[in-house]
């Protein structure tokens, strides 16, 4: 039996009174890429940002390889969703990514050209080498989201948590994702993941943590990803289509 790399017990957080995440509880094995699915307001982003101290939890506990998190944040990478970033910001793509290496450099201390090679590197790892010195505000959705997965993937995490990383992306560069984040979980790095279509899930993901402020079903996707227990994680806005997984949201009011 693998050993649990990441366990939250008993989490609890809000949003100006009102709670979002509700006695979320579940474990974590070594080595697994994990979808985080569940309806709009179910507290998907709030989950990682409370897990990673970027949200204040009401109650519980979290620990990543039996330890909180300031202890062991070196090993745990964070691609936050595109929507929360200012792209505005000057910097071009090199930079972003170098920003990833700071837990080796220290911040306020010179890069030097072994740094530059790994930002490059992972650049070109996700099609970006070519961009390393446009500025980021002048790059596409799908781009910016490849330079923010490079300045992830150049941490060299043991634990990757992403936020919504295919939001509004072209083809090419969800599979160009996936791509990498199949190859994570292939050394032995662990995924988390929040998803929104559920048509990928199957394909994409080979756990599943169904959410909705609570954790309503967790597990290996095969056994975890069912119509009931889809239909129970998303009640009255999902509608099954028929045929192996086919899925229609609707909101009704």
């Amino acid at each position: 039996m693998a050993k649990t790399l990441i366990e939250v017990e008993n989490l609890s957080a809000s949003y100006r009174k009102n709670t979002v995440l509700h006695n979320v509880n579940f474990e974590v094995k070594p080595g697994t890429l994990t979808g985080i699915v569940g309806p709009n307001g179910a507290g998907k982003s709030t989950l990682i940002k409370t897990m990673l101290n970027l949200h204040p939890a009401l109650t519980g506990k979290v620990s990543f390889f039996g330890l909180p998190f300031p202890k062991v944040k070196k090993r745990i990478g964070y691609v936050p969703q595109r929507g929360s970033v200012d792209w505005d910001f000057p910097t071009d793509a090199l930079d972003v990514v170098t920003m990833g290496l700071y837990g080796q450099i220290g911040w306020l201390k010179k890069t030097k050209e072994k740094h530059r090679k790994q930002a490059l590197s992972a650049l070109e790892k996700m099609g970006m080498k070519d961009y390393a010195d446009r500025q980021i505000s002048q790059l596409s959705g799908g781009q910016q989201q490849r330079v923010f997965l490079a300045r992830a993937l150049v941490q060299n995490a043991d634990i990757y948590f992403m936020d919504e990383p295919l939001a509004g992306v072209d083809a090419a560069t969800e599979q160009a994702i996936m791509t990498i984040l199949k190859e994570l979980k292939s050394i032995g790095k662990t995924v988390m993941v929040v998803h929104h279509d559920l048509q990928t899930v199957e394909n994409y993901f080979d756990h599943v943590l169904l959410l909705n402020r609570t954790v309503l079903h967790h597990g290996k996707t095969e056994r975890v990803f069912t119509k009931e227990n889809v239909a129970d994680a998303y009640g009255g806005n999902m509608r099954w289509m028929g045929g192996e997984r086919q899925y229609e949201l609707h909101s009704f009011k």
